[in-house]
């Protein structure tokens, strides 16, 4: 089914495994909930042209106090984007993608602005470096909009900072920048599965932050989301720590993850690379 056309309970139906009640939603953006990550490509060339258009579409996106405090790396070198899937390991089929982007929090930028005027930058802190990652993650998802729409397809890869060391010297990011994200970009070769989202009332708090309910709406999710589509022993996180087994569902295989330290140098590796976040 086209999803541009398709039903909207339908398509709520396949992202959150219940009907959508009294939801509005107009046809034109329909489609968005239909979006899926895209992990095999054609091997059809993007354009110069039109990755340019996406890319300024991308910059459209909000930017805190219009400072547009990130950049992008564009990477079409085939070895140069197999050495990042080969560093990451488990992901040989970045490698496949006609396009790798790298978005990156910029605070170099900044302070270059503030020698070019003869003042000093006097916001070198924690504030920045949230503010120069929203802004990169902004514009990558105004990006991953635009670019789904017209039929791309993406997926965002964190794990260029589980090997930020290398990605460093190899796209000659200076102090000051550091990457937030890779994100594969081609032109997709078959669609994934819908993967099913949290129900609205778990995300979504009105007037006041109220997770009273999380736990019952978390099970009934876990249920819905194992019949559909049943967390493998090989899928599951932590292995090393927590041996797999079956029946493990979405939380437990999200508690898994979060229960183990990830990156543990990252906030050293900011300090040496120019970050005081004070």
């Amino acid at each position: 089914m086209d999803p541009t056309a398709a039903d909207v309970a339908t398509l709520w139906q396949a992202r959150f495994g219940t009907a959508p009640g009294a939801v509005e939603l107009p046809p034109a953006l329909a489609a968005l909930l239909d979006r899926r990550v895209a992990r095999r490509y054609r091997a059809e060339p993007v354009s110069d042209a039109l990755l340019d258009g996406l890319l300024a579409v991308a910059q459209s996106a909000p930017s805190k106090s219009d400072l547009q405090q990130y950049s992008v790396v564009v990477m079409r070198d085939p070895a140069r984007i197999k050495r990042i899937a080969d560093w990451i390991g488990t992901m040989p089929w970045i490698a496949s993608a006609p396009v790798f982007l790298v978005w990156c929090a910029d605070m170099r930028r900044g302070v270059r602005l503030c020698d070019m005027h003869g003042m000093p930058h006097a916001n070198n802190n924690l504030d920045t470096f949230l503010n120069g990652a929203v802004d990169c993650a902004l514009a990558m998802g105004q990006f991953i909009t635009a670019a789904e729409l017209i039929g791309l397809g993406t997926c965002p890869i964190s794990y260029v900072r589980s090997h930020i060391e290398k990605v460093t010297p190899l796209l000659g990011l200076p102090p000051g920048v550091f990457p937030v994200s890779g994100l594969t970009v081609g032109w997709p070769d078959g669609r994934r599965p819908t993967s099913m989202r949290l129900p609205p009332s778990v995300v979504v708090h009105r007037e006041r932050y109220d997770d009273s309910a999380m736990p019952d709406a978390v099970r009934a999710y876990d249920e819905r989301r194992h019949a559909r589509e049943p967390v493998a022993p090989a899928s599951q996180k932590s292995r090393d720590v927590y041996p797999p087994r079956e029946g493990v569902g979405w939380s437990e295989n999200s508690a898994r993850q979060l229960s183990v330290p990830e990156r543990f140098g990252f906030s050293a590796y900011l300090k040496t690379r120019g970050f005081d976040l004070a």
